[in-house]
Order: structure tokens, then C-alpha cells, then sequence
């Protein structure tokens, strides 16, 4: 069954004709060519396919898309400025180079953003505890801290 459902994704109104039980990651990569979040796992325990989902990071999935009709999406994509300017999260992680293939840097980054507009001066061990959901397994994760650790003291004034 095909039905018309409008999104809310990065700032701008989506309409797409999709089945409602639909992963809210197809729609994302398929209809919208929003290849941020990535298949890891289809279970929610890789965080490959992170999304904020009213600012919340969600694995998309296996999130039904019709739940996220009334929800602000955001994907990586959505938090460079329209200037071409990174995310202060973003460019923390270019500069501690945390990431090596790049696979779980979608799910990490989507889930220190998530942390970081809850939580202005995370503890480390706060930032480990929102980063446990993403598996990399190429080990960046002392790396990825940094960066993260990094992006928090930029931001306080």
C-alpha cells in the first residue's frame, strides 16, 4: 500500500509516494539521495544509520517512516551551513582525523551532535555512553573522543 507522506529533512518539505512502513533510511537514500546515513546492520545496534530525529539520534533502519511524519529530520548533510561551513562536530573530526574508512563516521557524528545541543560540557564519560550505540571497527574511537572532547571546548565561550 502506497501512500503520500510529506518529511520534514534538513530544513526543507519532502512529498514522497511510499509504503508507511517503509524504513525511514530507504527514503532517506533512495527518494532523497541522502547517502549520509548508511545500511550497517538492519537491526539498530550499529549506528551506521543514525538520523536526528526531532533532535534525538535514532537509527533509521528500521524506523517506520510513517512515524517521522511530524518529526524535523536531519542528516549529516543537514548540518553543514548553507555557506559550505561544517558543523563545529564535523570539523573537530577532520581535525583529530577521526575516521578511517569512514563507515561508522555518519553514526558518530549524528550521535555527539544529538549529545552536544542536550548537553553543553559532556564529561568524557558522558561522550562515551552517547557514542556506545556506533561500532567501528576500524578502532578510531580514542580519536573520535578527542574530536568530540575537541568540538566541546570550542564551542563554550
Amino acid at each position: 500500500m502506497v501512500e503520500t507522506l510529506t518529511l520534514q529533512v534538513n530544513g526543507k518539505e519532502h512529498t514522497v509516494d511510499i509504503n508507511p512502513e517503509t524504513p525511514l533510511l530507504y527514503v532517506l537514500r533512495n527518494e532523497l539521495q541522502l547517502n549520509g546515513p548508511k545500511f550497517g546492520c538492519g537491526l539498530q545496534q550499529c549506528g551506521a544509520c543514525m538520523v536526528l530525529v526531532d533532535g534525538e539520534a535514532r537509527p533509521s533502519c528500521r524506523f517506520p517512516v510513517k512515524t517521522a511524519v511530524d518529526s524535523e529530520i536531519r542528516t549529516l548533510a543537514g548540518l553543514i551551513k548553507e555557506d559550505g561551513e561544517l558543523h563545529p562536530v564535523q570539523q573537530a573530526f577532520v581535525e583529530e582525523q577521526a575516521a578511517q574508512c569512514g563507515y561508522c563516521l555518519n553514526g558518530m557524528v549524528m550521535s555527539a551532535v544529538s549529545l552536544l545541543e542536550k548537553k553543553q560540557n559532556p564529561t568524557e564519560e558522558e561522550i562515551r555512553e552517547a557514542l556506545a550505540i556506533n561500532i567501528c571497527r576500524c578502532g578510531v574511537h580514542s580519536r573520535v573522543i578527542k574530536a568530540v572532547t575537541s568540538a566541546v571546548k570550542k564551542a563554550r565561550p
